[in-house]
Protein backbone atom coordinates (compact mmCIF):
# COMPACT_ATOMS: atom_id res chain seq x y z
CA UNK A 1 0.00 0.00 0.00
CA UNK A 2 1.67 3.34 -0.76
CA UNK A 3 1.42 6.26 0.94
CA UNK A 4 0.01 9.53 -1.01
CA UNK A 5 2.66 12.44 -0.86
CA UNK A 6 0.31 14.71 1.38
CA UNK A 7 0.36 11.52 4.02
CA UNK A 8 4.26 12.03 3.22
CA UNK A 9 4.81 15.42 3.69
CA UNK A 10 2.58 15.06 7.09
CA UNK A 11 4.56 12.26 8.34
CA UNK A 12 8.29 14.08 7.66
CA UNK A 13 6.78 17.44 8.95
CA UNK A 14 6.09 15.86 12.44
CA UNK A 15 9.46 13.96 12.58
CA UNK A 16 12.62 16.20 14.72
CA UNK A 17 14.47 18.21 12.58
CA UNK A 18 18.05 15.92 13.30
CA UNK A 19 15.85 13.07 11.66
CA UNK A 20 15.38 14.69 8.37
CA UNK A 21 18.35 16.47 7.84
CA UNK A 22 20.30 15.70 4.94
CA UNK A 23 23.82 16.58 6.01
CA UNK A 24 25.69 14.33 8.95
CA UNK A 25 26.85 16.17 12.10
CA UNK A 26 30.08 15.37 10.75
CA UNK A 27 30.18 17.48 7.94
CA UNK A 28 28.99 20.78 9.47
CA UNK A 29 31.67 23.64 8.55
CA UNK A 30 34.60 23.24 10.60
CA UNK A 31 35.68 25.52 13.54
CA UNK A 32 37.89 28.98 12.59
CA UNK A 33 39.78 30.63 14.20
CA UNK A 34 39.31 33.79 16.23
CA UNK A 35 41.71 36.65 14.07
CA UNK A 36 40.95 39.40 16.79
CA UNK A 37 42.05 37.12 19.11
CA UNK A 38 45.55 36.45 17.39
CA UNK A 39 45.56 40.52 16.92
CA UNK A 40 45.02 40.76 20.66
CA UNK A 41 47.69 38.35 21.48
CA UNK A 42 50.44 40.12 19.04
CA UNK A 43 49.22 43.77 20.97
CA UNK A 44 50.09 41.90 24.31
CA UNK A 45 53.21 40.46 23.14
CA UNK A 46 54.35 44.00 21.88
CA UNK A 47 53.40 45.54 25.13
CA UNK A 48 55.41 42.68 26.86
CA UNK A 49 58.17 42.60 24.92
CA UNK A 50 58.84 46.89 24.72
CA UNK A 51 58.37 47.01 28.64
CA UNK A 52 60.65 43.68 29.42
CA UNK A 53 63.88 44.66 26.86
CA UNK A 54 64.12 48.50 26.18
CA UNK A 55 65.71 49.89 28.89
CA UNK A 56 64.14 52.34 31.50
CA UNK A 57 65.11 56.19 31.32
CA UNK A 58 65.74 57.24 34.89
CA UNK A 59 66.18 60.42 35.58
CA UNK A 60 66.86 61.47 38.93
CA UNK A 61 64.79 58.46 40.70
CA UNK A 62 65.69 54.43 41.39
CA UNK A 63 64.70 52.23 38.33
CA UNK A 64 61.22 51.27 38.25
CA UNK A 65 60.46 47.96 40.12
CA UNK A 66 58.17 45.31 38.91
CA UNK A 67 59.24 46.53 35.00
CA UNK A 68 60.39 42.43 34.06
CA UNK A 69 57.59 40.94 35.81
CA UNK A 70 55.08 42.87 34.07
CA UNK A 71 56.79 42.30 30.69
CA UNK A 72 56.38 38.38 31.20
CA UNK A 73 53.22 38.66 32.41
CA UNK A 74 52.24 40.45 29.09
CA UNK A 75 53.68 37.53 27.63
CA UNK A 76 52.09 35.00 29.33
CA UNK A 77 48.73 36.70 28.65
CA UNK A 78 49.79 37.14 25.07
CA UNK A 79 50.20 33.17 24.55
CA UNK A 80 47.37 32.54 26.27
CA UNK A 81 45.19 34.45 24.27
CA UNK A 82 47.46 32.97 21.39
CA UNK A 83 46.48 29.51 22.14
CA UNK A 84 42.50 30.42 22.31
CA UNK A 85 41.96 32.27 19.62
CA UNK A 86 43.96 29.32 17.44
CA UNK A 87 42.72 26.26 19.54
CA UNK A 88 39.66 27.13 21.23
CA UNK A 89 36.90 26.83 18.74
CA UNK A 90 37.97 23.20 18.09
CA UNK A 91 37.69 22.90 22.53
CA UNK A 92 33.85 21.86 23.58
CA UNK A 93 34.86 23.37 26.94
CA UNK A 94 36.24 26.38 25.75
CA UNK A 95 32.77 27.52 23.92
CA UNK A 96 31.63 29.71 26.97
CA UNK A 97 34.73 31.74 27.48
CA UNK A 98 35.74 32.03 24.63
CA UNK A 99 32.13 33.20 24.07
CA UNK A 100 32.86 36.15 26.64
CA UNK A 101 36.44 36.91 25.09
CA UNK A 102 34.91 37.87 21.72
CA UNK A 103 32.63 40.55 22.68
CA UNK A 104 35.77 41.66 24.56
CA UNK A 105 37.88 41.26 21.99
CA UNK A 106 38.56 44.78 20.95
CA UNK A 107 38.78 45.79 24.40
CA UNK A 108 41.50 43.23 24.62
CA UNK A 109 43.34 45.49 21.50
CA UNK A 110 42.55 48.75 22.78
CA UNK A 111 43.96 47.90 26.78
CA UNK A 112 47.51 47.06 25.30
CA UNK A 113 47.86 49.66 22.93
CA UNK A 114 47.22 52.22 25.43
CA UNK A 115 49.53 50.48 27.98
CA UNK A 116 52.25 50.92 25.34
CA UNK A 117 51.85 54.03 24.86
CA UNK A 118 51.57 55.09 28.73
CA UNK A 119 55.05 52.46 29.36
CA UNK A 120 56.29 54.95 26.19
CA UNK A 121 55.50 58.23 27.24
CA UNK A 122 56.72 57.62 30.96
CA UNK A 123 59.58 54.70 31.79
CA UNK A 124 61.23 54.71 28.41
CA UNK A 125 61.37 58.14 26.98
CA UNK A 126 60.34 60.55 30.12
CA UNK A 127 58.15 62.60 28.08
CA UNK A 128 56.06 62.61 30.79
CA UNK A 129 58.01 63.46 33.88
CA UNK A 130 57.84 62.20 37.13
CA UNK A 131 57.05 62.79 40.16
CA UNK A 132 53.71 64.01 38.33
CA UNK A 133 53.49 60.76 35.92
CA UNK A 134 54.45 57.29 36.36
CA UNK A 135 54.29 53.54 34.48
CA UNK A 136 52.44 50.96 34.65
CA UNK A 137 54.66 49.05 37.12
CA UNK A 138 54.77 52.03 39.27
CA UNK A 139 51.01 51.14 40.06
CA UNK A 140 52.32 47.64 40.62
CA UNK A 141 54.30 48.48 43.38
CA UNK A 142 52.30 50.40 45.18
CA UNK A 143 49.41 47.83 45.18
CA UNK A 144 51.97 45.49 46.15
CA UNK A 145 53.75 47.55 49.26
CA UNK A 146 50.36 49.09 50.34
CA UNK A 147 47.73 47.04 50.08
CA UNK A 148 47.11 46.81 53.63
CA UNK A 149 46.49 50.61 54.15
CA UNK A 150 43.91 50.29 50.58
CA UNK A 151 42.11 48.20 51.48
CA UNK A 152 41.27 49.16 54.74
CA UNK A 153 40.39 52.72 53.20
CA UNK A 154 38.24 50.32 50.42
CA UNK A 155 36.16 49.11 53.67
CA UNK A 156 36.03 52.44 55.35
CA UNK A 157 34.87 53.74 51.73
CA UNK A 158 32.24 51.39 51.44
CA UNK A 159 30.62 51.53 54.96
CA UNK A 160 30.55 55.18 54.83
CA UNK A 161 29.09 55.12 51.26
CA UNK A 162 26.40 52.42 52.51
CA UNK A 163 25.08 54.41 55.60
CA UNK A 164 24.83 57.09 53.70
CA UNK A 165 22.90 55.64 49.96
CA UNK A 166 20.69 53.67 53.23
CA UNK A 167 19.59 56.76 54.43
CA UNK A 168 19.41 58.93 51.65
CA UNK A 169 17.32 56.69 49.64
CA UNK A 170 15.06 55.85 52.27
CA UNK A 171 14.41 59.29 53.09
CA UNK A 172 14.44 59.88 49.71
CA UNK A 173 11.34 57.38 48.83
CA UNK A 174 9.38 58.15 51.93
CA UNK A 175 9.34 62.03 51.07
CA UNK A 176 9.04 61.22 47.36
CA UNK A 177 6.36 58.39 47.74
CA UNK A 178 4.13 61.03 50.07
CA UNK A 179 4.61 64.29 47.38
CA UNK A 180 3.41 61.91 44.54
CA UNK A 181 0.21 60.75 46.88
CA UNK A 182 -0.63 63.38 48.94
CA UNK A 183 -1.62 66.62 47.89
CA UNK A 184 -2.01 68.22 51.34
CA UNK A 185 2.17 66.88 52.10
CA UNK A 186 3.18 67.87 48.45
CA UNK A 187 1.58 71.69 49.52
CA UNK A 188 3.94 71.99 52.31
CA UNK A 189 7.08 69.57 50.83
CA UNK A 190 7.67 70.70 47.53
CA UNK A 191 8.24 74.27 47.75
CA UNK A 192 11.03 73.38 50.40
CA UNK A 193 12.38 70.50 47.96
CA UNK A 194 12.65 72.64 44.69
CA UNK A 195 14.72 75.20 47.03
CA UNK A 196 16.72 73.22 48.83
CA UNK A 197 17.08 70.03 46.71
CA UNK A 198 19.41 71.70 44.32
CA UNK A 199 21.94 73.09 46.61
CA UNK A 200 25.49 71.07 46.41
CA UNK A 201 25.21 69.20 49.35
CA UNK A 202 29.15 70.29 50.02
CA UNK A 203 28.45 73.74 50.52
CA UNK A 204 26.53 72.71 53.71
CA UNK A 205 29.88 71.68 54.73
CA UNK A 206 30.52 73.94 57.63
CA UNK A 207 26.53 73.73 58.71
CA UNK A 208 27.21 69.86 59.36
CA UNK A 209 30.32 69.76 61.46
CA UNK A 210 28.70 72.55 63.28
CA UNK A 211 25.27 70.56 64.15
CA UNK A 212 26.49 67.09 64.30
CA UNK A 213 28.86 65.67 67.08
CA UNK A 214 31.84 64.24 64.37
CA UNK A 215 33.36 64.57 60.85
CA UNK A 216 31.98 61.00 60.19
CA UNK A 217 28.36 61.38 60.91
CA UNK A 218 28.72 64.43 59.09
CA UNK A 219 29.87 62.81 56.10
CA UNK A 220 27.06 60.53 56.28
CA UNK A 221 24.48 63.30 56.51
CA UNK A 222 26.10 64.96 53.29
CA UNK A 223 26.07 61.97 51.60
CA UNK A 224 22.50 61.06 52.38
CA UNK A 225 21.46 64.36 51.25
CA UNK A 226 23.05 64.27 48.26
CA UNK A 227 21.68 60.83 47.53
CA UNK A 228 18.13 61.83 48.92
CA UNK A 229 17.05 64.46 46.05
CA UNK A 230 17.29 62.90 42.84
CA UNK A 231 15.45 59.90 44.51
CA UNK A 232 12.95 61.97 46.12
CA UNK A 233 12.34 63.74 43.15
CA UNK A 234 11.91 60.90 40.49
CA UNK A 235 10.32 58.96 42.86
CA UNK A 236 7.43 61.27 42.93
CA UNK A 237 7.35 61.72 39.45
CA UNK A 238 6.58 57.98 38.86
CA UNK A 239 3.94 58.01 41.98
CA UNK A 240 2.11 61.18 40.21
CA UNK A 241 2.42 59.16 36.75
CA UNK A 242 0.62 56.31 37.44
CA UNK A 243 -1.80 55.45 35.41
CA UNK A 244 -5.63 56.41 37.25
CA UNK A 245 -7.07 53.62 35.82
CA UNK A 246 -4.84 51.29 38.41
CA UNK A 247 -6.81 52.89 41.09
CA UNK A 248 -10.21 52.70 39.70
CA UNK A 249 -9.61 48.98 38.91
CA UNK A 250 -8.56 48.39 42.19
CA UNK A 251 -10.90 50.48 44.24
CA UNK A 252 -13.79 48.55 41.87
CA UNK A 253 -11.80 45.10 43.65
CA UNK A 254 -12.35 46.89 46.85
CA UNK A 255 -9.03 47.58 47.82
CA UNK A 256 -8.01 50.27 50.58
CA UNK A 257 -6.09 53.19 50.61
CA UNK A 258 -2.76 51.57 52.01
CA UNK A 259 -3.41 48.67 49.14
CA UNK A 260 -3.71 51.51 46.53
CA UNK A 261 -0.41 52.90 47.50
CA UNK A 262 1.94 49.65 48.77
CA UNK A 263 0.40 47.58 45.46
CA UNK A 264 -0.49 49.59 42.92
CA UNK A 265 1.14 53.30 43.35
CA UNK A 266 4.61 51.82 44.28
CA UNK A 267 5.34 48.85 41.83
CA UNK A 268 4.19 51.28 39.33
CA UNK A 269 6.88 54.18 40.33
CA UNK A 270 9.93 51.75 41.00
CA UNK A 271 11.41 52.16 37.60
CA UNK A 272 11.35 56.23 38.02
CA UNK A 273 12.73 55.10 41.72
CA UNK A 274 15.75 53.32 40.46
CA UNK A 275 16.17 55.77 37.94
CA UNK A 276 16.52 57.74 41.13
CA UNK A 277 18.84 55.69 42.87
CA UNK A 278 21.45 55.51 39.85
CA UNK A 279 21.16 60.00 40.04
CA UNK A 280 21.84 59.74 44.03
CA UNK A 281 24.62 57.13 43.70
CA UNK A 282 26.55 59.52 41.19
CA UNK A 283 25.90 62.39 43.32
CA UNK A 284 26.79 60.21 46.13
CA UNK A 285 30.41 59.53 44.64
CA UNK A 286 32.00 62.82 44.43
CA UNK A 287 30.32 64.17 47.72
CA UNK A 288 31.85 60.47 49.41
CA UNK A 289 34.95 61.79 48.26
CA UNK A 290 34.77 65.75 49.28
CA UNK A 291 33.78 64.66 52.62
CA UNK A 292 36.39 62.43 53.03
CA UNK A 293 38.91 64.85 52.77
CA UNK A 294 37.66 66.85 55.15
CA UNK A 295 38.20 64.90 58.44
CA UNK A 296 37.50 61.48 57.87
CA UNK A 297 40.29 59.14 59.36
CA UNK A 298 40.04 56.91 56.49
CA UNK A 299 38.73 56.05 53.29
CA UNK A 300 39.69 56.54 49.54
CA UNK A 301 39.00 60.15 49.73
CA UNK A 302 41.63 60.55 52.92
CA UNK A 303 44.39 58.35 50.93
CA UNK A 304 43.85 60.70 48.00
CA UNK A 305 44.45 63.69 50.32
CA UNK A 306 47.36 62.23 52.50
CA UNK A 307 48.82 61.05 48.87
CA UNK A 308 49.35 64.72 47.66
CA UNK A 309 50.42 65.64 50.64
CA UNK A 310 53.38 63.83 50.37
CA UNK A 311 53.76 64.66 46.73
CA UNK A 312 53.04 60.62 46.01
CA UNK A 313 51.56 60.96 42.66
CA UNK A 314 51.65 57.30 42.18
CA UNK A 315 49.88 56.20 45.09
CA UNK A 316 47.26 58.73 43.91
CA UNK A 317 46.76 57.47 40.88
CA UNK A 318 46.38 53.87 42.32
CA UNK A 319 43.61 55.05 44.42
CA UNK A 320 41.56 56.66 41.79
CA UNK A 321 41.79 53.53 39.94
CA UNK A 322 40.80 51.27 43.07
CA UNK A 323 37.78 54.11 43.19
CA UNK A 324 36.64 53.70 39.60
CA UNK A 325 36.52 49.87 39.59
CA UNK A 326 34.62 49.97 43.32
CA UNK A 327 32.20 52.95 41.93
CA UNK A 328 31.32 50.90 38.78
CA UNK A 329 31.26 47.42 41.13
CA UNK A 330 28.59 49.28 42.96
CA UNK A 331 26.31 50.60 40.22
CA UNK A 332 26.45 47.24 38.60
CA UNK A 333 25.64 45.82 41.56
CA UNK A 334 22.61 48.04 41.24
CA UNK A 335 21.87 47.24 37.56
CA UNK A 336 21.29 43.38 38.98
CA UNK A 337 19.01 44.72 42.10
CA UNK A 338 17.04 46.36 39.64
CA UNK A 339 16.43 43.77 37.30
CA UNK A 340 15.56 41.40 39.87
CA UNK A 341 13.08 43.77 41.43
CA UNK A 342 11.56 44.67 38.22
CA UNK A 343 11.57 41.31 36.58
CA UNK A 344 7.61 41.31 36.30
CA UNK A 345 8.01 44.07 34.61
CA UNK A 346 9.78 42.58 31.80
CA UNK A 347 8.42 42.46 28.28
CA UNK A 348 6.00 45.65 29.45
CA UNK A 349 8.77 47.89 30.19
CA UNK A 350 11.90 48.51 27.66
CA UNK A 351 15.12 47.48 28.91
Amino acid sequence: MTTSQPALDVQLARQPAAAISDTPAHDAAPARIWPVGLLAALAWAGFGALTWRWPNRVVGFSDWAYTEELGLAALLAAALLALLALGGPHVRALQRPLAALRIAGPWLVAIPAALSAWEILTAKTAILPTPFFAPPQALIEVYADDWRRLGDSVLNTLKLLGLGVAYGGLAGFLVGVSIGWSRRIGYWVHPVLRVLGPLPSTALLPLTFYFFPSSYSAAVFLIALATAFPVAVLTWSGVAGVNKSYYDVARTLGASGWFLVLRVAIPAALPQVFVGLFMGLGASFSVLVTAEMMGVKSGLGWYLTWAQGWASYVNMYAALIVMALLFSGVITLLFVARDRVLSWQKGTVKW
